[in-house]
């Protein structure tokens, strides 16, 4: 029995690179993409390299054939929570129960950009300023209600010294000091 023709140069140039690109992205394998065109194996690489196809390993092939719908609902959580509440690649890893770089890679996936340690600390930074001025907000709001500070510093497990900066953050007016001591004698003595 004689092999198939190799296919004509028209039927070649009907697989353009983006039909080829499409395929791939979609989870189709180069060797899958070679046999559905008839074209070589280097060709289908060529026209994936002329169309920007970011190439994937064996590996990444084989995950994302498990379940892709999975794999996409858990990259864009990874990356909501990346971009949203500032956590690290550490955090992402622990969050899917993957490796750091597995993590890294659903959050590209997922169109996300890593953030280098600086970025990371300036996002962290800035969320517990606010945090910071949110609890000292409400430390007023219940000072100025009548509570006080040493009340304050028991319930929120403070000192009374981080109390009183967080009051003072907020603007707060504080009311006189009483002293509980003895009574002292202001007339002048001779």
């Amino acid at each position: 029995m004689n092999p198939e023709p190799p296919a004509t140069s028209d039927a070649n140039e009907a697989v353009t690179p983006e039909s080829l690109r499409k395929q791939y992205e979609s989870g189709a394998t180069v060797e899958e993409l070679v046999t559905a065109s008839g074209l070589s194996y280097g060709t289908v690489l060529n026209r994936l390299h002329d169309a920007g196809t970011e190439m994937r390993t064996s590996w990444q092939t084989r995950r994302m054939r498990q379940n892709p719908q999975a794999r996409q609902r858990l990259a864009a959580h990874l990356r909501t929570l990346y971009e949203q509440q500032g956590a690290t690649l550490t955090e992402l890893a622990a969050a899917a129960g993957e490796t750091r770089r597995s993590a890294r890679r659903l959050l590209i996936e997922a169109g996300g950009s890593v953030r280098t340690t600086q970025q990371t600390l300036r996002i962290r930074t800035a969320a517990r300023a606010a945090e910071r001025r949110k609890l000292a907000l409400s430390l007023r709001a219940r000072y100025e209600a009548g509570a006080t500070v040493p009340d304050l510093a028991r319930e929120h497990s403070y000192s009374i010294a981080t109390v009183y900066r967080l009051l003072h953050q907020a603007g707060t007016r504080m009311r006189p000091q009483h002293h509980h001591g003895p009574a002292r004698d202001t007339r002048e003595r001779p």
